[in-house]
């Protein structure tokens, strides 16, 4: 998959070397289960098309550009995550538009032809409620004729669990809770938040949202290797691990992938035996490939 970064200085460059595609379009952070069906959407539409499978996206998120940074966006991963997962769903070009004031000025007309037909898109799919151009004035239901009628358009529905429509905001606000064992049905996986390790403390990379305060089981990978156990995360930025973790973790600078699995609550140790408590809490001081 090759990554292009848009902005105004290169993008008649990439216009000319564009080749005609079906483009997933969304911020897709988080690349949930509500993301990954426009994403399977899109790549349908290619195969029977024959045509290149490109994705945009944005960066800054909009609502930090457009507050002058007055506002606080929780990423739930970095661009790198989101060049992974793009990858490996099969997209053939991640487009990372530079997201400023620039841009946001865009009539919905004005960004259908430079972002879209200027890109050589055929075929543009995104979620119902996926707007555009100034002010988001441009939605899906006029997608077509802000451009010129040259675009086929697809609409993705609302995609829900139990009831609840899916959404980067509704990842948030559960890991605000803790409620880290609802992710996998959201996100169609565990949470996942990388970090650095200096040898004896560990810190949260950008881009990522811990949860609340309290204490997780969690997997801990470093490389091909993984590690369960319980991790306790104290304040915004700070992870505490458990005592004797650094006779375990690398003793040089690493990075740390962090998977989410479950709250502990402490009424559940406290009803529970020290045996059973240890095997819950997956406090496993072994390795495993």
């Amino acid at each position: 998959m090759e990554t292009i970064y848009l902005n105004p200085d290169n993008l008649t460059y990439w216009q000319q070397k564009a080749k005609p595609s079906v483009m997933g379009l969304g911020f897709f952070d988080g690349i949930h289960n509500g993301h990954r069906e426009v994403i399977r959407t899109a790549h349908r539409k290619a195969k029977e098309k024959n045509l290149l499978l490109t994705v945009m996206s944005f960066f800054p998120h909009p609502k930090t550009v457009l507050s002058n940074g007055k506002t606080k966006v929780d990423y739930l991963m970095p661009l790198s995550d989101k060049e992974k997962l793009f990858s490996e769903l099969g997209v053939d070009i991640f487009y990372i538009v530079e997201f400023d004031r620039e841009f946001s000025s865009l009539s919905p007309e004005k960004f259908a032809a430079k972002y879209l037909n200027g890109l050589g898109v055929i075929h543009a799919v995104a979620g119902f409620d996926y707007t555009y151009g100034f002010r988001g004035a441009g939605n899906m239901d006029r997608l077509k004729s802000d451009s010129g009628g040259i675009l086929e358009v697809t609409k993705v529905n609302k995609v829900e669990c139990n009831g609840e429509k899916i959404s980067s905001t509704s990842i948030r606000e559960r890991l605000s809770k803790g409620n880290v064992e609802d992710l996998p049905a959201f996100l169609g996986r565990p949470y996942e938040v990388g970090c650095e390790w200096d040898g004896s403390t560990l810190k949260a990379s950008p881009y990522y949202t811990l949860p609340a305060l309290g204490r997780y089981a969690v997997t801990l990978k470093e490389g091909c290797q993984s590690q369960e156990m319980e991790v306790i995360v104290i304040g915004e930025k700070e992870l505490i691990p458990p005592l004797g973790i650094s006779g375990i973790l690398p003793n040089s600078d690493a990075t740390i992938s962090i998977t989410w699995h479950q709250r502990i609550k402490e009424e559940m140790k406290e009803s529970i035996s020290s045996e059973e408590w240890f095997h819950t809490a997956k406090f496993n001081f072994v390795w495993s490939g």
